[in-house]
Parts: structure tokens; C-alpha cells; sequence
């Protein structure tokens, strides 16, 4: 193994395992802490999955040492701690908190903190984060319903978080090639500052960045900062990148859409398919609280659909609905309730003979990854920058698209399904 990740949300994890697919390196997902069950021989890099976001940050920091200790142990050269591309945290936690207690197990001097993913429209310009061309407490992130992005200066925002001090290499820097960036970073160390933004305006700054990571035993970002690392390794050692399929082969079976998230790019994205005439079901929550819709219903309904189309249940609310759901049954409390409802639906519908899932939120992926028991996955062919197609190799045999809320075109659920190829029963 050359690269070892932790990463804060399964839909996170997927997406920086195709980054590092892309890249050239033989790339596997771990759900959750990895156990002395997962072989990693074959791999390339390693990316393991938590669920730690929005968790205690002292729960977040046990769950990301144990498991970088164990990709550490396997022999991971360079450890990568990932995080959403628009820097999701809440002044306790939890970026900070976990990239501190990573770099005092790593020893790592000096890390970085590069969100940046630039064909998603993330990019950061002295120090603040844009989504688009809006900054990032002009955008909808303003608005999440667990960590509200309300500042978009990510120097302010780590430093309420973090002991040590946080420091900025400027675009300008960035622009003069990885010697100035490796310069700014001794530079910056010898300030006294051990956390350090970096400015990233396109792809190219990214491949800039991670050349100047060369050697660093900590790198903290989006998955776009992994842009740049395999060509390090390629250089230093040497790796033969496995071909790449543009289609993916799926188990028989039935296909759904779970959506959890209520991200403006999800809500798009729902509708779009009932646009185009896709079977639809929303899961109420308030009905759901008080008993009046099940997971059992709501499983019943996809089952007694024709099975010609993916049916899509959905549980996605604007801001003002949302913050009236919230406001009643409390922030986290409804979510919870979404992601163990959907969970359970999926679980109805593995056991229904469905295979196919494509799933909209990386709270509500989590969830339903482990309702499902799956513990590792292989990388497919990307759907839309950040998004691919998975296959389960350990635990039951599933085809999963676990799409961040923010992320894929209006068309998304709609155009998936052409990337997979369908096995025969009897395969």
C-alpha cells in the first residue's frame, strides 16, 4: 500500500477512490474501521469510510486514529485525512480536531488543509472557499441542515477549531510551481503555523500542490487534493496502472433511488425524474414519525412499481420546509429518522431481490451501506465528477452509486444506469 485514507463519510470516500482510480493506483473502499478480515495486498491505496462528521469530535478523533493506525501498520506511506470539498464542519469539529490528533500520530510537522475540487466548483482564493461563483456563505451551503457554512474565510474557520496555528499559501505562490509551494510551506512552518490553506483555482493547482506534497506524511483535503499524489509515487516507485472500463458490470436484479439528501442539487435532481415520467414516492417524515408510513410502506410501494424503471423514494425539503421539520423535531432527530427509514427500506428491498441502488447523501449512504452489511467496495466508472459505480466484494453482491448531495447534473438519476452492464441470473 502507498496511500492510506481516512475520509469522513462514505459518499467522500467514493469519491476520492475514483480520484485515486483515475490516477492510476489499484484503489479499494473499506466501510467502517477496518479489521484484520480486509486484505489489502493488492491495493494501491486504501480508503476507509467512516460515518464521523457530524459525530462528537472526540468520537470522530478515536474512530480516524484507530483506523489510520491500522493503514499505517499495513504499510501506508502517506496518510490522507478527507473531508467534503465545501469544508462541512461546525466550530467544535470536526476537521480540526482530526487533522490535529492525525498529524500528532503521523509526526507530521507542517499539513495541509486544500478542500479545493475545482471541476465540482470548489475553489478557494485567499484563503475563502467559492461554490461557483458565489462564496461559500452566499451558496446553498449556508443552509445545511447539520453544519450550516455560514463564513467562507476557511483560515478563521479552522483556527476556531484547531490548537495550532493555522496558516494561507496564496494563489500567487501556488501559480509559481511546486518549488515556491514546498518553499511557502517551510516558510510558513517557520512562522510557527502547522495547518496551512492552500489556494486552488483549477486542476492544474491541484497536480501543483501534490507534487509539492512529496514526502509529506499528512495531507488533509477534498478528494481533488489527491489529484496530484499517485504521480509522486509513480516517480519514486513505480506502479502499473490497471485498465479502465467505461462500463461496469452489475448484478440481475431490480434497481431504486434512495434520496436523503436536501441539497439544492439533489432537489434538482428529483425534479428532473418526475419530469421525465420516473415513479416517485416522498417519504413524510411527519407521517413517518407518528406512524403513519413505514419503511415496510414505502418498500411495498418500489416492490409493486413496474419493474421497467428504477422507482425513486425521496425525503429532500427546501430550507423553509426543513427548518420548519427541524424546528419541531429537532435538527439531528430528523435526520435520524430519514436515514434509519431508508435504511430500512433498502434492506426491505435486498431482500426483495433488488441489486441496484443509487443513493443521493452521504448521511443517508452511510446508513444504508451498513443496513445493507457491506464492507468493501470495488471502483466503477464514473457517473459525474465524484460519483461512480461501485461493486460490494465483501457481504452481500450490490451495485451502489453513493452520490454526495451536492454533487451530479440535474440528469443524474436519470443517465446512471447506462454505465452498467447486467450479468445474467445465472452468471
Amino acid at each position: 500500500m502507498l496511500i492510506g485514507a481516512v475520509a469522513d463519510d462514505i459518499t467522500g470516500a467514493t469519491d476520492l477512490c475514483l480520484m485515486l482510480s483515475r490516477e492510476g493506483m489499484r484503489t479499494i473502499q473499506v466501510i467502517g474501521v477496518p479489521t484484520g478480515e480486509v486484505a489489502f495486498s493488492d491495493a494501491d491505496a486504501v480508503v476507509v469510510a467512516l460515518k464521523s462528521r457530524t459525530i462528537p469530535a472526540a468520537e470522530a478523533v478515536e474512530m480516524s486514529c484507530a483506523s489510520a493506525r491500522v493503514l499505517l501498520a499495513a504499510g501506508a506511506e502517506q496518510l490522507i485525512f478527507k473531508y467534503c470539498s465545501t469544508f462541512d464542519s461546525t466550530d467544535a469539529g470536526n476537521i480540526g480536531p482530526v487533522a490535529e490528533a492525525l498529524q500528532d500520530l503521523t509526526g507530521a510537522p507542517v499539513t495541509i488543509a486544500c478542500p479545493s475540487f475545482p471541476a465540482a466548483g470548489r475553489t478557494v482564493y485567499k484563503g475563502h472557499l467559492f461554490v461557483g461563483d458565489r462564496l461559500l456563505s452566499e451558496s446553498p451551503l449556508k443552509d445545511h441542515p447539520l453544519t450550516p457554512m455560514r463564513d467562507p474565510d476557511l483560515v478563521r474557520v479552522l483556527q476556531r477549531q484547531c490548537r495550532r496555528p493555522v496558516g494561507l499559501v496564496q494563489a500567487e505562490t501556488v501559480a509559481k510551481g511546486s518549488n515556491a509551494v514546498k518553499a511557502a510551506f517551510a516558510e510558513q512552518y517557520a512562522a510557527g503555523r502547522r495547518i496551512l490553506i492552500v489556494d486552488t483555482l483549477s486542476d492544474a493547482d491541484l497536480r501543483t500542490i501534490g507534487k509539492a506534497c512529496a514526502g509529506m506524511k499528512l495531507v488533509t483535503g477534498g478528494s481533488g487534493v489527491a489529484m496530484g499524489l499517485p504521480e509522486n509515487f509513480r516517480q519514486s516507485r513505480g506502479f502499473v496502472p490497471p485498465p479502465r472500463k467505461a462500463r461496469m458490470a452489475a448484478p440481475a436484479g431490480r434497481a431504486a433511488i434512495l434520496a436523503g439528501s436536501c441539497s439544492a442539487a439533489t432537489r434538482g435532481q428529483i425534479e428532473a425524474a418526475k419530469a421525465a415520467g420516473r415513479r416517485v414516492l416522498r417519504l413524510d417524515i411527519a407521517a413517518v414519525a407518528d406512524g403513519r408510513q413505514t419503511g415496510a410502506d414505502l418498500a411495498q410501494w418500489a416492490i409493486n412499481t413496474p419493474a421497467d424503471l428504477p422507482p425513486l423514494i425521496y425525503s429532500s425539503a427546501g430550507p423553509d420546509e426543513l427548518a420548519g421539520i427541524q424546528a419541531q423535531m429537532g435538527r439531528h432527530e430528523s435526520g435520524a429518522l430519514v436515514e434509519r427509514t431508508l435504511a430500512d427500506v433498502a434492506r426491505r428491498l435486498a431482500d426483495a431481490g433488488f441489486s441496484r441502488f443509487l443513493i443521493a447523501g452521504g448521511e443517508t449512504s452511510g446508513a444504508i451501506v451498513e443496513a445493507l452489511g457491506v464492507k468493501v467496495l470495488l471502483i466503477g466508472p464514473e457517473i459525474d465528477p465524484g460519483v461512480p459505480w461501485t461493486r460490494s466484494i465483501s457481504g452481500p453482491d450490490l451495485a451502489l452509486a453513493l452520490k454526495s448531495g451536492n454533487f451530479g447534473a440535474p440528469d443524474f438519476f436519470l443517465k446512471a444506469w447506462d454505465l452498467l452492464e447486467l450479468e445474467t441470473a445465472d452468471a
